[in-house]
């Protein structure tokens, strides 16, 4: 019997480890020769396999797989391109059979988000109405840590732990010179709707006074007023106020601050930047003098910084794709179980591609602080398992990390162009 190939494809905004995943999934795959067929990448995602540019993994030596362990950005590329129902795309759907059939491809795996996992589990439905069943995979990852079901993204942990490192080091410095200059700082990271990544921020408060002293998040409501106030006594009681703020904080009106008036591929809001904005509202308020930042790539490709227990977790969910695939299943995505909080412990478990599609787990209520501007000690015991441990990537003499580019060969083509 002809051994089936696999088809992996990186999706949505890229994470420091999300090439650990790939890893996983393509060393995993290559222990199993004997019942699975070659690895093949799609280029720059979904777009690439409808373009049928697939890159041959076969291709890459051991060691440049290897190295994706420890190298940021997304090897194969990614793209933010977001397949309708099959009434408004039949015509993509088709394209993708047609691709999968022309390449024996009878494994699909989707590493991204919500609407990655969307796709995945739109594909999963439509191989067998178009008579070419191929078995789907979802693969997670977000730095947004919004999916449901699993405990935590891979990705998360390491944005959470550049974070509060950031804001750590950052208030230093204002510390510093807050007496004759800057008075406030302001750091903008991630997070439209969940404020997973902010919250992380609060990680960097050991004891009474440490920075950051506000966070803002986007499931409270903006009080312009009440956050003038804690400002101003964070000044008057510490010299200074640093502040992690998310790129989804809304006013009274529910409206997002920053909002753009612009919509992403997947038609999402594009923010324009919160962080001037809070910063100019406390100056305008109260006269101090501020500066801002906004972390926003810097946060995602981060790799030197990067949470060991993040970096192991990214690599297991690939390894468990694969192994879910040999089991005969489809419409499924490996996740993170917790059983321990202290100490920490972790397992592999799955959960159905339906029950991820589409949904974002916002933070509850119960992490965030009476006043809606801190972390609660449940946020804590959640938050600061995910950031620990240090995976230093190999440095070269020069001083600079070594990260790999892979040759990225691609599979003839078989099929005539597509119009995308």
């Amino acid at each position: 019997m002809i051994k089936k190939n696999l088809l992996y494809a990186q999706s949505g905004g890229v994470t420091p480890v999300i090439n650990a995943t790939a890893c996983g999934l393509i060393e995993e795959a290559r222990q199993h020769r004997d019942q699975l067929g070659k690895v093949y990448a799609g280029k720059n995602g979904i777009m690439g396999i409808l373009n049928e540019q697939l890159i041959d993994t076969s291709k890459e030596r051991k060691s440049d797989i290897a190295a994706l362990r420890h190298t940021p950005g997304g090897a194969f590329g990614s793209c933010r391109f977001k397949l309708k129902g099959i009434e408004e795309s039949r015509a993509q759907y088709e394209r993708l059979i047609e691709v999968f059939k022309a390449h024996n491809i009878g494994y699909f795996f989707y590493n991204g988000g919500g609407d990655s996992a969307d796709t995945a589990y739109k594909v999963s439905q439509i191989g067998d109405k178009l008579g070419f069943p191929v078995q789907c995979i979802g693969v997670p990852k977000t730095i947004d840590n919004d999916l449901p079901i699993t405990d935590n993204c891979p990705g998360f942990g390491s944005v959470a732990k550049y974070v509060a490192v950031s804001i750590m080091e950052a208030s230093l410095d204002v510390e510093s010179m807050a007496s004759s200059s800057t008075k406030v700082f302001v750091l903008e990271v991630m997070g439209r709707h969940a404020g997973w990544i902010a919250a992380a921020g609060g990680l960097a408060q050991r004891q009474k006074g440490d920075p950051p002293h506000i966070i803002l998040f986007p499931e409270i409501l903006l009080d312009e007023k009440a956050l003038l106030q804690k400002v101003e006594k964070a000044v008057k009681a510490y010299g200074y106020c640093s502040i992690v703020v998310s790129e989804g904080v809304r006013d009274q009106q529910g409206r997002f601050l920053a909002d753009s008036g612009r919509r992403d591929a997947f038609g999402h809001a594009q923010l324009g930047g919160v962080a001037p904005v809070i910063a100019a509202m406390i100056t305008d308020g109260l006269g101090y003098k501020h500066h801002w930042a906004v972390s926003d790539y810097l946060q995602r490709s981060a790799r030197h910084i990067a949470a060991k227990t993040d970096v192991e977790q990214a690599y297991a969910m690939g390894k468990a794709a694969v192994q879910l695939a040999l089991q005969g299943k489809t419409g499924v995505m490996p996740i993170v179980v917790r059983t321990s909080d202290e100490p920490y412990q972790w397992k592999v478990g799955e959960a159905d591609l339906a029950k991820v599609a589409n949904r974002e787990k916002m933070m509850p209520r119960r992490f965030i602080s009476t006043d809606g501007f801190g972390i609660t000690a449940a946020a804590r015991r959640y938050l600061e398992p995910l950031i620990r441990g240090e995976d230093y990537p190999p440095y070269t003499a020069d001083g600079l990390p070594q990260y790999v580019h892979l040759k990225n060969l691609l599979v003839p083509k078989k099929l005539s162009s597509f119009e995308l």
